[in-house]
């Protein structure tokens, strides 16, 4: 992101908040697509606040995402407005896909100021077709806990490689498995639960693990 620049952001304040989640988005869709309204609105209703935001080339109306330094250059402008807005809530970043991993280089670089834990909603680990864990790397840089919600079907993660890394992490790392979901975190019909339960799902989760976070 240039200096001077900006991008729209949205504050989502829960009542009785007890974290802040800097939510970024996916390569494909921005801070308004209805998955990320969903998780927020979840969110909310479980006690978090969160602040998501559009990346550069998504504010451009471009299909091509942002160079890494561009993109974590958003993710900082993202945190240090997120603490801000909420100074005394304790402050979490991370999203989904693209959003997520930008936000865990940009933390392995250099640590964004006061952040307590990452939340990755379907790590990228590998293009699709493309096994490997050379995407996953730079995680071992990182020192703060990271959450990985990861669909079965996930054809960006294959299940084996992600074990390996989380392995590889230790307790630094949660992996929790969301049995059936693809890397939308889509299910099919036959696996007996609504695309609307599996969001329901990932928003237990963070929400539990953040508190977890917080009283450890």
């Amino acid at each position: 992101m240039k200096p001077g620049s900006s991008v729209s952001a949205l504050y989502q304040k829960a009542p009785d908040a007890s974290a802040l989640l800097v939510l970024a988005h996916g390569a494909g869709a921005g801070m308004l697509h209805p998955f990320m309204t969903s998780v927020a609105d979840l969110l909310a209703e479980r006690g978090v606040s969160t602040l998501r935001f559009q990346f550069p080339y998504m504010e451009a109306g471009s299909k091509r995402p942002d160079r890494p330094a561009t993109a974590h250059a958003a993710i900082r402008a993202a945190v240090q407005k997120a603490a801000k807005i909420a100074p005394a809530l304790p402050l979490f970043a991370g999203g989904k896909s693209f959003g997520g991993r930008m936000t865990s280089q940009a933390q392995a670089l250099e640590p964004l100021p006061n952040v307590r834990g990452l939340v990755f909603l379907g790590f990228p680990l590998h293009p699709a077709g493309k096994p490997s864990v050379e995407r996953a790397a730079h995680l071992r840089d990182i020192d703060i806990p990271q959450l990985f919600l990861q669909g079965t079907r996930d054809a960006l993660a294959e299940p084996a490689l992600l074990r390996k890394v989380m392995k590889r992490l230790g307790k630094r790392a949660t992996y929790r498995p969301v049995v059936q979901a693809d890397h939308s975190f889509a299910v099919l019909v036959r696996s007996g639960r609504t695309n609307q339960e599996v969001l329901a799902e990932l928003a237990d989760v963070s929400s539990d693990w953040m508190r977890a976070v917080n009283s450890a």
